[in-house]
């Protein structure tokens, strides 16, 4: 999948689009973005793939707490798929107050060799959101448009909203049912107050990007990837109630078997279960009690998964 500024950088092949965010790279998107890839490899087309960034309510309607996925974590998960080429469009909001028709002239139309375009069933763009499905069919009267059908998985929708949803409610079992995969969350590891190690229970803390999504505050099983290696873990996301009283949240997880110094290092952490809600302990005994408690279910979760 390579990376290209605009469509006038595909100078000889015919080719078909797809627009969309794609938070989440989740099953839905998936099936629906290998389905274009073989029906494009088919038509002898190349694929190209159109996307924003930052995610258009970013701009918007800003908040914390919202992505699935970072950018080049997207860029990542879409790269197996099936697809020639990925389109990064910047979005602002003078991009939001263009009317479809100059959006299809500027962005899409430029380049003679766009022959179709695939539509997601509920996607629109432009100024109020007027250009849908049935705008684009009138409007671009040369091209082959396809309007793309919700994909449901046993009768269940899939969405980013939904697997949104989920995740807040610490719902990661049924979120991974939904992606494909765990969730998962990706930082480099800093220093933190290394009381977790006072107390024989050594934590790395992520610096994960305040945009990016965590789950409910809790305690969960884990497993992290670092240094091309897989380990069992629990992480907490919490705000650490038994040291402090404050409202940063941290994301620190507790790796079995692994003392080494990652500091500086990207850490991955991949979300199965939820154990526990955090909570106040009258002291370290109490605490030391229970971490020990949820590191004996973590791994007895763990070994089951692995039969």
């Amino acid at each position: 999948m390579k990376k290209i500024d605009s469509l006038n950088d595909i100078l000889q092949n015919d080719f078909a689009i797809t627009i969309g965010n794609f938070d989440g790279v989740h099953l839905g998107h998936q099936q629906i973005i290998q389905s274009i890839a073989q029906e494009c490899k088919e038509s002898n087309l190349k694929f190209v793939l159109i996307t924003f960034n930052p995610h258009p309510l970013q701009i918007l309607r800003p908040r914390e707490n919202f992505l699935l996925n970072l950018e080049d974590e997207k860029y990542n998960l879409l790269s197996d798929l099936g697809i020639d080429f990925f389109y990064e469009i910047p979005f602002s909001r003078d991009l939001s107050t263009l009317s479809p028709e100059d959006f299809l002239n500027q962005y899409i139309l430029e380049n003679s060799h766009v022959k179709r375009i695939y539509m997601g069933h509920d996607f629109a763009f432009g100024a109020n959101k007027k250009g849908d499905f049935s705008f684009v069919k009138r409007f671009c009267t040369n091209l082959s448009i396809v309007k793309l059908e919700e994909f449901k998985k046993v009768e269940k929708n899939i969405s980013s909203t939904i697997i949104r949803n989920l995740i807040i409610e610490g719902d990661v079992e049924e979120s991974e049912k939904l992606l494909g995969r765990p969730f998962f969350l990706r930082g480099t590891v800093v220093k933190g107050a290394e009381r977790g190690r006072q107390i024989g229970f050594p934590t790395a803390n992520i610096n994960y990007g305040q945009i990016r999504i965590t789950p409910k505050l809790g305690v969960y099983v884990t497993t992290v990837e670092v240094r091309g290696e897989e380990y069992h873990s629990i992480t907490n996301v919490g705000l650490n109630p038994t040291f402090k009283d404050d409202s940063v949240k941290t994301v620190e997880t507790n790796i079995f078997d692994f003392d080494d110094d990652i500091y500086g290092e990207v850490l991955t952490i991949n979300f199965h279960k939820r154990l526990r809600d955090e909570k106040k302990f009258n002291g370290i005994n109490e605490l030391v009690e229970q971490i020990t408690k949820d590191v004996v279910q973590a791994k007895i979760i763990l070994k089951e998964e692995k039969k």
